[in-house]
């Protein structure tokens, strides 16, 4: 969610934001698929109710089995931009590359899918990191230390990018590079979704970036369905600092 919100904030400081999130919740990649959709869903009604031009599902897991519901549920009235691990780009610079994700979306066939459409003849390697997410979401240094040094012992050495198939994953995107980057190889090429999905989400409402426009819009905060600030955990990334700086208050006033 912070990635996404923070590459649409880059592209237009104009635009007010809504960020809703389920923290009763987590995490999700254990639930079944029609508990995520349902919770999903909830989660969208809320940021629905301030009339948004456009619904960013920030969150692969979600979009993995929610985005059918969503859409079925606001299009054509507001479009609803999935999340998807960004495989294609990945790809097209060649191989080897690792696909590190949730377990909910690693080995799914909606996963396999889009390596078979877009990977063809290019090695790629799924890689599970359970408690990554969750590790970042509570901004705990220590847990997700770990678990992307055990994400890293199942990456192959010869990767050449990685695709951060987990939109939390892009909060610490340089600590996973110093983690996987073999001395004496090419530098490691991440690939993450926010940017991509930011951008399409502006098309998708007939809007072009503006990155020089006036830093004028406001962010509003919902957490599983009520006003709030935002999470101090999330602060301790650039993204959080950035969506902080134009904060508002819980009820989404202007400063």
């Amino acid at each position: 969610m912070l990635a996404a919100a923070a590459a649409v904030r880059r592209l237009r400081p104009d635009a007010d934001l809504v960020l809703s999130s389920d923290p009763d919740g987590m995490p999700w990649g254990p639930r079944a698929p029609q508990d995520i959709a349902a919770r999903a869903l909830a989660v969208a009604e809320a940021a629905a109710a301030h009339r948004p031009d456009a619904l960013i599902v920030a969150c692969n897991t979600a979009t993995l089995h929610a985005l059918p519901t969503l859409r079925a549920r606001f299009e054509p009235d507001m479009p609803v931009i999935g999340t998807v691990p960004a495989i294609k780009p990945a790809a097209a610079g060649g191989g080897p590359v690792a696909v590190w994700s949730t377990p909910a979306v690693s080995g799914s066939p909606q996963l396999r899918g889009l390596i078979d459409e877009f990977a063809d003849g290019v090695s790629v390697t799924e890689v599970p990191c359970p408690g990554l997410s969750d590790a970042v979401e509570y901004a705990d240094a220590a847990a997700a230390a770990l678990a992307v040094a055990a994400a890293a012992e199942r990456t192959p050495q010869d990767v050449r990018a990685i695709v951060l198939g987990c939109t939390h994953y892009e909060l610490i995107a340089e600590r996973i590079r110093a983690a996987v980057q073999q001395p004496g190889m090419p530098p490691l090429i991440l690939h993450g979704s926010a940017g991509a999905v930011a951008a399409q989400a502006l098309r998708r409402i007939g809007e072009q970036p503006a990155p020089a426009a006036a830093a004028e819009g406001i962010l509003t905060v919902i957490l599983s369905g009520r006003s709030a600030a935002l999470p101090a955990a999330a602060l301790a990334y650039n993204e959080g600092r950035l969506l902080q700086g134009r904060q508002v208050c819980a009820l989404g006033t202007r400063p």
